[in-house]
Parts: C-alpha cells; sequence; structure tokens
C-alpha cells in the first residue's frame, strides 16, 4: 500500500485517487510494543473517575489492553489484567473482598500489585501463590482521576501535578466522560487547529461559541521548555488586541479558555483540561476537568457537538468536533492531506510527538514535566487584552497583531518558567 496518494493535476481525476495510503502507523497505532504505545506508557494515563468505582470492578480497555478496575473494601484500588491467571475468567465478574479481588470462577485472590492472596483448591503446602504474580499497573488518584502507569516498573515517574490543578478559590469539576470512535491523534491534533473555531464553529455552523470567537485571527505556534507547545491566537477587538493562547502537554493533555475577555477577570490559566487517552487504536477516550470560580454553573451533560446524538440531517446542516474528526476515517490518512498555512500547528505536533516516540526508541527519556505533588508545573494557557492601535492597512495590522501575540506568548513562558 502506497504511503501517500498522487497529487491530482486534472478535473474528473477520481479514478487516479482510488487507493487509499497506509495510515502513519508510527504516530497513530498505540498497542504493546508500538513505537507510540511505548512512548506514550512512559506517562501517568487517566483511566477512571474515582466516583465510578462501587461495590462491583469495571472491565476497560486502555492502550489496546483489555484491563479490570476495582476500589477494594479498603478503599485501594487495583488495576489488572482482565483475565484470571488460573483459567483465564474475567474478572469483571470477580468478588470485592475487604482486600482485593477474588475470581468467580476458582476462587483466586489477588491483591492491587498483583499479588496472588489465595488459591483455593491448592494444597496447604503449595508455593504456587508465592511464585507467581498476576499482571498489574500502579495507580494514583488527583483531584478524582484515577492515574495509571503502564510503562516499565523501574521507570516510573513522579506524577506530574500542573500548575492548573492548585489554583486558589477554584472548584474542580469532572466533565462527563465519552468515546470517540476514531484515532487519539486526529482528536488531539484539535487542539493545536485554532483556525477551526473560526470556521467549524462560527461561520459553517452558525456561531456555537462566543462572537468575540468569531472574529478570524492571527495564529502562532511555539514549543516550550516543559517539552510540550502552545498556541497564540491573536484577534483584533476595536483599538485592543486579544490574544488567546492553549497549551499541548503531550502525550494527552490539552488547556483552554473558553471565555472571550471581560466576560471574567482575571484569566491567567485554563478554565478546562482535556485528555485524549487511547482506548485503542480506533477509538478515543475523552476524560475533562472545568475550573469553576464564583459561583459558576457546572457544565452539564456531554458539551454540544462531541457525539453522535443528534439526528443526522441535523448534524449535517451544523456540524460538531465529532462530525469533523470521525469522519477523517477511523485512522485519518495524512497521505490523503494537502495541509496549508493554517496547518502549521498540526505539523508542529506531529513533529513533536514523532520526535518524542523515537527519543524512547533510541533509549532516551521522554521529555515530560517532572512533579510531586507540592511542586508545580507552569503552564500557559492564559487570556490577555491591551491596548492595541490598528496599523493603516489590513495586511499590517494582521503583522502587528501577529508580533503583538508572539511577543506577549514569550513574556508568559519566561515569568511562568523562571
Amino acid at each position: 500500500m502506497t504511503t501517500r496518494a498522487p497529487f491530482l493535476r486534472e478535473t474528473y481525476g477520481g479514478y487516479q485517487h482510488r487507493e487509499v495510503p497506509a495510515e502513519d502507523a508510527e504516530i497513530t497505532r498505540v498497542g504493546p510494543g508500538t513505537p507510540c504505545g511505548e512512548w506514550m506508557r512512559r506517562y501517568w494515563v487517566p483511566v477512571a473517575y474515582e466516583r465510578d468505582l462501587g461495590d462491583l470492578p469495571k472491565r476497560i480497555r486502555i492502550l489496546g489492553e483489555n484491563l479490570v478496575i476495582y476500589k477494594d473494601k479498603q478503599g485501594t484500588i487495583g488495576l489488572l489484567e482482565l483475565h484470571c491467571s488460573h483459567r483465564g475468567s474475567s474478572l469483571e465478574f470477580g468478588i470485592i473482598e475487604e482486600r482485593g479481588i477474588k475470581c468467580c470462577y476458582h476462587g483466586w485472590k489477588y491483591d492491587y500489585d498483583g499479588t496472588i492472596l489465595d488459591t483455593p483448591g491448592e494444597p496447604e503446602d503449595s508455593t504456587l501463590k508465592d511464585r507467581l504474580c498476576h499482571g498489574a499497573y500502579p495507580t494514583r488518584v488527583h483531584l478524582g482521576i484515577v492515574f495509571a502507569y503502564m510503562g516499565p516498573p523501574e521507570l516510573i515517574p513522579p506524577l506530574p501535578v500542573y500548575d492548573t490543578f492548585q489554583l486558589p478559590d477554584v472548584e474542580y469539576y469532572l466533565m462527563e466522560r465519552y468515546v470517540f470512535p476514531c484515532n487519539w491523534l486526529q482528536v488531539k491534533e484539535n487542539c493545536m487547529d485554532p483556525a477551526h473555531l473560526y470556521f467549524l464553529h462560527t461561520t459553517v455552523s452558525a456561531v456555537q461559541f462566543k462572537e468575540d470567537l468569531a472574529i478570524e485571527s492571527e495564529m502562532d505556534f511555539m514549543e516550550v521548555p516543559t517539552g510540550g507547545m502552545i498556541y497564540v491566537d491573536t484577534r483584533r477587538l476595536g483599538d485592543r488586541a486579544w490574544v488567546r493562547i492553549a497549551d499541548y502537554i503531550p502525550p494527552f493533555i490539552h488547556q483552554f479558555l473558553l471565555n472571550p475577555p471581560g466576560e471574567r477577570q482575571p484569566m491567567k490559566h485554563a478554565e478546562r483540561t482535556h485528555w485524549s487517552v487511547p482506548v485503542d487504536d480506533t477509538h478515543t477516550m475523552f476524560v475533562g476537568l472545568a475550573r469553576l470560580k464564583d459561583g459558576e454553573e457546572p457544565p452539564t451533560g456531554i458539551e454540544f457537538g462531541q457525539t453522535d446524538d443528534r439526528a443526522y440531517e441535523e448534524r449535517q446542516r451544523v456540524p460538531g468536533d465529532y462530525d469533523a474528526q470521525v469522519t477523517q476515517r477511523p485512522i485519518a490518512r495524512h497521505g490523503l492531506e494537502h495541509l496549508g498555512s493554517t496547518d502549521r500547528g498540526i505539523i508542529m505536533l506531529r513533529n513533536l510527538v514523532r520526535r518524542s516516540i523515537r527519543q524512547v526508541q533510541n533509549g532516551v527519556a521522554p521529555e515530560r514535566p517532572l512533579s510531586a505533588l507540592e511542586i508545580s508545573v507552569p503552564t500557559f494557557s492564559s487570556s490577555t487584552l491591551l491596548p492595541l492601535a490598528p496599523s493603516p492597512t489590513p495586511a499590517e495590522d494582521r503583522q502587528l497583531l501577529r508580533e503583538t501575540g508572539r511577543r506577549v506568548a514569550e513574556e508568559i513562558v519566561r515569568e511562568r518558567t523562571a
């Protein structure tokens, strides 16, 4: 299969364009042993909300692995291989006990770390349970989110805590989880594509968000010292400039602000943190954290355009993120794309991901911010409104806006990493 479709130069060229190129497996495939999957396994992965762990175990699928997650009666969370080490029965039908989980079939009992606590039916002098362990992954809970580390146990890093996880006078609210039936990358690329705000969410679909977001903007992109990147989205608002910055924190996180300037001040940090977590190669789980101030109401349900719950004709008339991203195919084929000037952020993100994957393949630890709970990692999402008289011509004004946005972003990065 080809990796690149021909560049069509004539009309009615469908016959020359029938073969679909292969996907870019290096940065899309996430299962065990794949380059991208092994890179992702060097980070803490959000796998569940603690509030969803009741008196029954839950079967989950993360990074192409089938697992079971449970909280025992002592409150300890375990994340184990799904199938019992004895005869392979699924532990989703296991019995949660005071300590550990017991297989329903023959009663083998497992602790949170894979220790086998009991093997009923074996002779009293059997050492089988002392010689064997069940597959398990370490977990941590922060802000109600259960994170797992699924990489080599000898390389387990501290759980990073970002500055947006420790803000004063903020209520943290876990948003509804849902799954996109497509690859993680085409979901995550959306976060470094500010141009889609103007087209998909305003011009094409009427104004889905605030009207200030319907103003076409000047875009810039920068890699940041903490290992990720930002976009700088600068708009003209009369005699002022609005500089809006959003984070991409590899591999799963992006952060951004929702509200236009003036609606909520000061706005120095992101209002939302979103994780795009690969379930497998063709499904991606959304995990979201909202920050609420001053009695703000929490978001209810799943936000507009993020699922296929609306009628098909309505989605055709007013498409959302789901429709734009999922219909790129279960795994988007980059060999069919023709990237333009609005895609600079996509190109930078893919290059960053590819470089990071190859680092791990070459035995080098990935660039990732490390912290303990008492030390926060800086992030850069922000909203800045500043006086800026328009330039004489549209072209000169666009240049002025780009330069202003870049200057504001550089100052913010410098201040927060000092």
